[in-house]
């Protein structure tokens, strides 16, 4: 995975941060997410990101689902094995309409559910770095991206400016890795912590 250097702004306020990320997004720097202790409403409009497209996903494994059961179910009773019930038709459509639904529902719940956790990279032993431990508990963490033309002075002004109560960089992996928490953390993790 690629180690990448980082700003992190942490904030004590909600109120405090909405108007720095917007801030953020208004001076050009490259904000790599936000980790928030609890659902912030509007942050994700805020942030710029775009609407899910999970529920595309969900249509689509759900006709995947309809599509297997009806195929499967009319080669069954017309090609592999017809049977004459009743002197009822090969095809009987209305009687496959429960198998049709359960197997478009169960598609659906369980691709849209591993597609959920793809997407927010949740899985047994997969590590994601953390920028602050106080993020999960009452601090709102965003990361700034340092790219070449960013300079960390001014980046480290500006969230002071937008009311930070603690300023740092931080080298962390960007991606996903299997790993354990409980394990020693890594020598790039180091801290510099400058308090506002």
């Amino acid at each position: 995975m690629s180690v990448k250097k980082f700003v992190v702004g942490c904030f004590d306020d909600e109120k405090t941060l909405f108007p720095a990320v917007k801030n953020t997004r208004k001076a050009g720097y490259k904000i790599h997410d936000v980790y928030t202790p609890f659902p912030i409403h509007g942050l994700d409009h805020a942030m710029g990101l775009r609407d899910t497209s999970l529920h595309t996903a969900g249509f689509i494994y759900g006709m995947t689902g309809t599509t297997t059961a009806l195929t499967f179910m009319s080669w069954v009773f017309t090609k592999d094995w017809p049977l004459n019930i009743g002197g009822k038709p090969n095809l009987p459509l209305p009687a496959f309409i429960p198998i049709v639904f359960e197997l478009t529902v169960l598609c659906a719940a369980v691709g849209m559910v591993l597609t959920f956790c793809y997407l927010c990279q949740l899985a047994p032993f997969v590590r994601k770095d953390h920028f602050h431990l106080r993020a999960t508990d009452d601090l709102f963490v965003m990361p700034i991206e340092v790219t070449e033309k960013t300079n960390i002075e001014e980046v480290k002004a500006f969230f002071k400016s937008a009311g930070a109560v603690e300023i740092f960089e931080k080298d962390a992996e960007t991606g996903w890795w299997l790993g354990r928490y409980d394990k020693t953390r890594k020598a790039f993790e180091k801290e510099e912590i400058v308090t506002a």
